[in-house]
């Protein structure tokens, strides 16, 4: 990874304005879908992948030491066999196992302490509850509950944020529509409170609203989500490549309740070639200036892996670059569940 950071800030400069799709000399290039987008900011794919099946994750910066939150989940075990682990960016090792039973993993560091959020799974009635973790030295770790589940609901990933008034978590359900998140408020990250009447959930056209990554710099709250390209706001952004399925994509708001999408012409991050058709579960973290984005490729089926996009900047700047001014801009109301386009 530290190779990375001298050399990428260099490439980063000379591909600035290359679009993500590769544009053949002399070739026609089509309209974009959104006749209002702005180029994408200067996100670069660094060319390797992590070893193994794997998907959620959060990278974080804990005591110093970059350290990359992970959980394993496969399709041919019982729950009980899956588990979360904590492993060393820089030395490649496994430095902590734990939440046996346990998957769609986040985290939050919070001075001395590391505070993991994960989902207990079982075999006979898929995920419950959301629990929190927490540790000061990566070897005992406390557990409690932190979102129950409503009767019928089925909880997944999560994200925690800090703001001006204490702790925002963002966390998945499959209530009311599956896949979608809503919000909960916290002054000590061990009581939530969920936010009534605010569901970021695609009522109108059932469309993905998945794996949400939650992130604040005044006056803005930044959620990095994932969505279909076939539907709903995914129409309106162009694609690297034409089997793409899954993507991501970001928004802002103020309050939690209204948002903005990012008018770029490519979602925040869709597959190139090696990447299958997803391009989803996203995190990321500030290290040494630069902005890292890590996220999961693969069919969502049968295989996939995390691999790494870099910004050379710090991730304030990145997210803002995602919205310029005086830019028509996909709104979404999540009071109303319900997408708002610009004209055309």
């Amino acid at each position: 990874m530290k190779v990375f950071n001298y050399l990428l800030p260099v490439i980063a400069c000379i591909f600035a304005t290359v679009s993500p799709a590769a544009v053949a000399l002399g070739a026609d290039i089509p309209a974009p879908a959104n006749p209002h987008a702005v180029p994408n900011p200067p996100l670069i794919k660094i060319p390797f992948a992590f070893t193994g099946p794997r998907m959620e994750n959060t990278p974080v910066v804990y005591e110093g030491r970059p350290l990359l939150v992970q959980n394993v989940r496969p399709s041919n075990v019982k729950a009980r066999d899956f588990y979360l682990f904590l492993q060393d960016m820089r030395t490649g090792d496994e430095v902590g196992r734990f939440g046996e039973g346990f998957s769609f993993v986040s985290a939050f560091v919070n001075g001395n302490e590391l505070n993991v959020f994960a989902t207990e799974n079982t075999d006979e009635d898929w995920t419950h509850d959301i629990y929190r973790f927490k540790t000061t030295d990566l070897k005992q770790w406390d557990k409690a509950p932190a979102i129950p589940r409503k009767p019928g609901e089925h909880l997944f990933n999560a994200s925690v944020c800090k703001d001006d008034s204490g702790y925002v978590m963002a966390f998945e359900s499959n209530q009311p529509v599956q896949w979608s998140f809503r919000f909960a408020r916290s002054k000590d990250m061990e009581t939530w409170e969920e936010i009534e009447g605010v569901n970021f959930s695609d009522i109108t056209e059932n469309t993905a609203c998945a794996n949400p990554a939650l992130r604040y710099f005044a006056p803005y709250y930044y959620v990095i989500y994932g969505g279909w390209r076939w539907a709903g706001p995914g129409v309106w952004y162009d694609y690297t490549l034409p089997e793409t399925k899954y993507v991501t994509f970001v928004a802002r708001s103020k309050d939690l309740a209204s948002w903005e999408l990012s008018p770029t012409r490519y979602p925040m991050l869709d597959p190139v070639a090696g990447e299958g058709i997803n391009n989803t579960d996203a995190d990321l973290f500030e290290w040494e200036g630069n902005t890292y984005m890590f996220y999961a490729t693969g069919d969502q089926q049968t295989w996939g892996t995390i691999r790494v996009a870099m910004y050379a900047g710090p991730m304030k700047q990145f997210l803002e670059l995602y919205f310029p001014e005086n830019v028509p801009k996909i709104a979404f109301d999540a009071k109303q569940g319900a997408y708002t386009y610009p004209e055309r």
